[in-house]
């Protein structure tokens, strides 16, 4: 169960990474924490991939991320 907490966590954190990312290029400035922010997701995804047994299949995330979001809310 842990591993789709952090897998869902990378998610949303690369979700709201990706904007961040964009907005610096816009403004001709360097991304430096929004593409840190994407590394660190990247790295909770993997290391989730890895921790869950089996691995993750493509069809298999959205069920996590509403499984773990309907526990956060119960």
């Amino acid at each position: 169960m842990l591993s789709d907490y952090l897998l869902t966590s990378g998610l949303f954190l690369g979700l709201f990474s990706i904007p961040a990312m964009l907005a610096a290029y816009a403004d001709l400035r360097t991304p430096r924490a929004s593409m840190a922010s994407f590394i660190l997701a990247v790295a909770i995804m993997v290391f989730a991939y890895v921790r869950h047994p089996g691995g993750y299949k493509l069809a298999d995330v959205p069920n996590v991320v509403v499984s773990v979001i309907a526990e956060i809310i119960r």
